[in-house]
């Protein structure tokens, strides 16, 4: 400051750190939540919800990482995961389940056990699944991760969540579309060969997968649309990690562009559309059965209006090498074809939806999910 005097940011100098000890910054969130709960908000995201109690010496990491440090080792970060932070959203659970409200919490952790704590019974009501939001288009490795998120969350009776992507992550249908599909923020890099076909195709089974696994999804605007990772001029960057990283790392903006809406074009958004994403547009895809709008919209209906979606029990099915497939209640199964050869389907007596045409015979095809009525 001109003064001389220092103040705590944890992501860019535009963002200060509030001192959550003084009793007028919670008295002055809590009629925050208020305020809007009042006019009718539904719930509220909390950003980096594990950072916000601090050590009250405010000590230097001394070189350590500025990530969650590693479960088992006994050691407090000064300002990540702190245990006094859940006394602030005891307080402001209070608020929300007077006005019948809802928060979800973006709560990155390695350590499950901690991460469960914030989502018992007087805190948060979800948070999102940055393992399964990470994870590679690999049958092993999400079925591993479906299992461990199902297992840490139903210790405090939490319903588990799915996503795909968010304002911090390459878009799915470009990470899937790469040779390496799982997301890692030290990765990111300029002119990564993307194949856009294969990564819409799997986009859209993902999508299936999703919504048919036991808990709540979450759609980040533009996955309904099937978008893929924006590349934005250099000249018009705006993140912040484009700049830290002395414009190696592409950054995030990418995946923030304004939506195409209509296939008008915008004029001069803050962040630029590129050529050719009128193709995408809202009011195109809903005229087409076969684009990713009207599978979404399909999926999404089925779900509220036919049985087994939602809550319920999971069971794994048998199924080929590189295939998941499972079973949810009332004769719903799901299955996914993340091999490199088209499987047979399971017996059943109906088909509901499926991500891509079926092939010859009935095959499923490769990165393409159904499901199915038994």
């Amino acid at each position: 400051m001109p003064d001389g005097e220092w103040y705590l940011h944890l992501f860019t100098p535009q963002q200060p750190d509030l001192n959550w000890d003084h009793p007028a910054v919670r008295r002055e969130h809590e009629d925050v939540l208020r305020f809007w709960f009042e006019r009718g908000v539904a719930g509220v995201r909390i950003d980096s919800a594990a950072l916000l109690a601090k050590d009250p010496a405010l000590p230097d990491l001394a070189g350590r990482p500025p990530e969650p440090w590693p479960p088992g080792t006994g050691e407090v970060h000064p300002y990540i995961d702190r245990d006094d932070l859940h006394t602030i959203y005891r307080s402001w659970r209070a608020i929300a389940d007077a006005y019948g409200a809802v928060f979800v919490g973006e709560v990155w952790l390695p350590d499950s056990e901690r991460f469960a704590r914030y989502l018992r019974r007087d805190e948060l009501h979800t948070a999102f699944n940055f393992s399964f939001l990470s994870c590679p288009w690999d049958a092993g490795r999400l079925r591993t991760s479906i299992e461990e998120t199902l297992a840490e969350h139903a210790p405090v009776g939490a319903p588990a969540t799915w996503v795909l992507c968010n304002h911090d992550v390459t878009r799915t249908v470009t990470r899937y579309g790469r040779a390496e599909t799982a997301f890692d923020f030290a990765a990111k890099a300029f002119g990564t060969p993307t194949d856009l076909a294969l990564g819409t195709r799997r986009a859209r089974a993902a999508a299936l997968l999703t919504l048919a696994l036991p808990g709540a999804v979450y759609v980040y605007q533009g996955e309904e649309l099937g978008l893929p990772e924006a590349d934005i001029p250099i000249s018009r960057i705006q993140d912040p990690m484009h700049f830290r990283s002395g414009g190696t790392d592409p950054g995030r903006d990418g995946c923030r562009v304004p939506l195409p809406w209509t296939a008008e074009p915008w004029h001069d958004p803050w962040l630029p559309q590129p050529e050719g994403w009128g193709a995408y547009a809202a009011d195109r895809q809903g005229e087409d059965p076969d684009s990713m709008l009207t599978l979404y919209r399909t999926a999404l209906g089925l779900r509220r209006a036919a049985g087994g979606f939602g809550g319920g029990s999971l069971a794994w099915l048998p199924a080929p090498p590189g295939v998941l497939a499972f079973a949810r209640p009332d004769g719903l199964v799901c299955v996914v074809n993340l091999s490199g050869a088209p499987v047979a389907l399971p017996a059943h007596t109906s088909l509901l939806l499926s991500s891509s045409a079926l092939g010859a015979a009935g095959l499923l095809p490769q990165d393409t999910a159904v499901w199915l009525r038994t």
